[in-house]
């Protein structure tokens, strides 16, 4: 039999409960400030001993009406966080099973997609998310199995808040550690991100991306087109990241790929090019903003990585061809990048090549872009006409024991795949 003191806390308990059944939203509302408010950090056990032990009745109160209102945003950001508290408290699993039994992840991930819920509410989704995840690997299946992985990834992509895409960079990678069935679904989303507008949300896959690509292994080759569109950012955080991830890549076996990619982009396509036209035809008066800017943009950004790796790695730099050394060796060379670059521009990129697209004004661009060298066979290579812009930040070191004249090419790789 139970105790009279027993029997006064199940009869709190009931009243409790009849009131919240009988409230309206405001009312509600109340109840649920007060909840957050004395319950943030509790333990399970404390959390029983609160509700006489029957917290779960509590709890699917709280299920049920999210899932009757939560398109409707009433009281969202409260429930989540007073769901929250059930979540993260120490010996949470017989609540987390109840929330997930109810569809508890579903209508998290629902949530992320509504337009009409606010980005706070999404964030406290994410938080959430961030619980289920880090409770272990079937919690972080089951997520990817309900399509969380693209759900996530378009959350961070859309969304306009720093704090909240880092939750969503927190929530990626506990995603891709310890989670071998799914990692690769991880791993492509965080590629599929790349492109995405918001330059917050690039940097954060970029470095996400590293770590996946180092659990994963094999590297999707969808993944080098996808970060030589990311070299035409103007974002140099983004810039930063899209290079260290090719230097990690430049090891693997899309390291051609990579270097052909690289190479590519120093010269303009036809299509890219067709209507530039000289700026000093133009006001002087008046600030131009080419539209070919992030053209120019991925090209340095191009000559900036082929400068990186190769000081890094002298067999990469054996594969490549840098004028600046050639410049600095030869005399005829340097006649010949001096002629067509001008004494101000040549001056320029002497002094530091690799910030030479930072330091230079439009009509220089256009010098760069239009202006070619030819390369002497007295040089030991086949003659060809070279584009001016390759120059920049081609920095190779110097070594008297190499032979700088040899180039290696590789066999052309298949055709690119496209990212599903």
């Amino acid at each position: 039999m139970t105790s009279i003191k027993e029997q006064a806390a199940i009869s709190r308990l009931m009243s409790f409960l009849q009131e919240w059944d009988d409230a309206g939203k405001v009312a509600r509302s109340r109840v649920l400030d007060k909840f957050i408010r004395f319950n943030w950090g509790k333990t399970a056990p404390e959390l029983e001993q609160e509700f006489s032990q029957g917290a779960s009745l509590f709890l699917v109160r709280l299920t049920t009406w999210l899932r009757l209102t939560y398109m409707t945003g009433t009281c969202l950001n409260k429930l989540l966080r007073s769901i929250g508290i059930f979540l993260s408290a120490v010996s949470c699993n017989r609540y987390l099973v109840e929330f997930l039994e109810v569809g508890g992840v579903l209508t998290l991930l629902e949530i992320l997609g509504l337009e009409k819920i606010k980005e706070e509410d999404k964030k406290e989704a994410i938080l959430l998310l961030q619980m289920i995840a880090s409770c272990g690997r079937k919690y972080k299946e089951l997520i990817c199995e309900s399509y969380g992985v693209r759900s996530i990834a378009e959350f961070m992509a859309k969304s306009k808040s720093e704090d909240t895409q880092e939750g969503v960079q927190i929530l990626l990678d506990s995603l891709v550690h310890g989670n071998p069935k799914y990692q690769n679904q991880v791993y492509k989303g965080l590629i599929a991100l790349m492109p995405c507008a918001s330059p917050r949300a690039q940097q954060l896959s970029l470095q996400t991306l590293r770590v996946a690509q180092a659990i994963v292994g094999t590297v999707h080759p969808a993944i080098v087109d996808f970060l030589m569109g990311v070299l035409r950012t103007m974002h140099l955080e983004v810039q930063y990241e899209a290079i260290e991830l090719i230097k990690d890549l430049i090891s693997t076996d899309v390291r051609t790929a990579l270097l052909k990619g690289l190479v590519a982009l120093l010269k303009p396509s036809a299509k890219d090019t067709t209507k530039l036209h000289p700026k000093i035809l133009e006001d002087p008066t008046v600030f131009q903003v080419s539209g070919h800017l992030p053209v120019f943009l991925q090209q340095a950004a191009a000559a900036k990585s082929i400068g990186v790796i190769s000081r890094s790695s002298m067999a990469v730099a054996e594969e490549l061809l840098s004028l600046q050394y050639f410049v600095q060796t030869f005399p005829i060379v340097e006649e010949h990048v001096h002629m067509a670059m001008g004494d101000t521009l040549f001056e320029l990129f002497m002094s530091n090549a690799e910030d030479l697209y930072m330091n230079m004004d439009s009509i220089q661009a256009d010098i760069l872009a239009s202006n070619k060298i030819n390369i002497p066979e007295a040089l030991g290579i086949s003659s060809s006409n070279i584009s001016v812009t390759a120059c920049k930040g081609l920095g190779v070191p110097r070594s008297g024991e190499e032979d700088d004249t040899k180039e290696e090419r590789a066999k052309d790789n298949e055709g690119p795949m496209k990212f599903c």
